[in-house]
Order: structure tokens, then C-alpha cells, then sequence
């Protein structure tokens, strides 16, 4: 069976990315192979993506598919953004992160924001392949539903009614940012 390194440690994201990758795939996480995170340092999410299939590429002689990505919220000049992980860890935990970005936005009538996912896929000794998937929608007043994960329970994509925190976990997987990038990555690499 062929192997894939997803590289992240958000289980949330392996979750999400193991779901759509063909069963063909062993999947296997850098937490089983006691593999570090490296240091974020790019200044996109593309960068970032790619510095981390590059990062992993270094212990493994396999592909590997990365991820950078994170909530882009308009009248906040588009914060969090890359640095949305990040927040959460300054704040305490994502919980925390989202009342922070309720209370700035208390007084904001342009609500609007997007959700970014930059994947970066790269077999052993080639550059990475990278694509990006973009999802438009707005931040909600309050913090709604448990499903999910990170800033999902106050983002409302376009044409729906409730949060990707309210959205069952299987829909959720099916119409997101990360579901978008992957149909654009599977276009180029037809095994996944």
C-alpha cells in the first residue's frame, strides 16, 4: 500500500484531509513518527504550505500533502489570517481567539470574511505542487454549535443559515475551503 505523510498536528486538519485522500493511501500523521512542526515564518499561506512539505520531505521518502490555513476577516484587514493558529495560542485557546474577534467586531456592520486553505503536495526530490481553495461568508454574532473545529463556530459560508460549527461534520467536509483545494489538487495529481 502507498503512503502519504499528511503534514500536520492539527487533528482536525489530518481528519479532514485523510477523508478526502483515495483509500489507496496509508495516511500517516507526524505525531506517529514523532516528527516536530517546523517554524511558520512565510508571509502567505502558500508559503507556509510549502514550507512545511518541504520541512517533512526532509524525513520521509514518500509524498507528503501540507496545509496552511485560516480565517481572513474583512473589516479586520483581513486578520487572523496566517497568523489564525497563532491567535488561538496567544489567547489561550480557539474559544478565547473567537470572543476576542466577537468583541472587535462588535461595532462592525461589514461582517464579511473568508476562509483560506493553501495545500501544498510533494513526492520525494520534486517541488511542491500547490493550490489554493477559498471560502466566502461572514462571522457570526455569537459563538454556534460544537461541531468542527478551530474558528468554524462563527463562520457562516454564503447561501447558509448556520455555522460550519452547526453543519454536520460530513457536509462540512464536502463544501469547505480545504474540500476546495483538494478538488483543484486531485485535477493536477490524478492518484489522490
Amino acid at each position: 500500500m502507498k503512503k502519504i505523510l499528511i503534514g500536520t498536528h492539527n487533528k482536525g486538519k489530518f481528519r479532514e484531509i485523510a477523508y478526502l485522500i483515495s483509500n489507496k493511501y496509508k495516511k500517516i500523521s507526524p505525531f506517529s513518527l514523532k516528527i516536530p512542526s517546523p517554524k511558520e515564518t512565510g508571509k502567505t499561506f502558500t508559503s507556509n504550505s510549502n514550507l512545511k512539505a518541504n520541512f517533512f520531505s526532509k524525513f520521509v521518502n514518500y509524498p507528503i500533502i501540507s496545509d496552511d490555513s485560516g480565517l481572513c476577516i474583512k473589516s479586520l484587514n483581513n486578520k487572523p489570517g496566517i497568523y489564525s493558529a497563532r491567535l488561538a495560542k496567544s489567547c489561550g485557546s480557539f474559544f478565547k481567539a473567537m470572543n476576542f474577534i466577537l468583541k472587535k467586531m462588535k461595532n462592525k456592520k461589514n461582517r464579511s470574511a473568508t476562509f483560506i486553505c493553501s495545500l501544498s503536495f510533494k513526492y520525494p526530490q520534486k517541488k511542491p505542487i500547490n493550490v489554493i481553495g477559498k471560502i466566502n461568508g461572514r462571522i457570526s454574532y455569537k459563538i454556534l454549535g460544537k461541531k468542527g473545529f478551530g474558528y468554524d463556530p462563527i463562520f457562516i459560508p454564503d447561501n447558509q443559515k448556520k455555522t460550519f460549527g452547526q453543519i454536520s461534520h460530513l457536509k462540512k467536509m464536502r463544501m469547505d475551503h480545504r474540500f476546495l483545494a483538494f478538488m483543484k489538487l486531485r485535477k493536477k495529481i490524478k492518484t489522490l
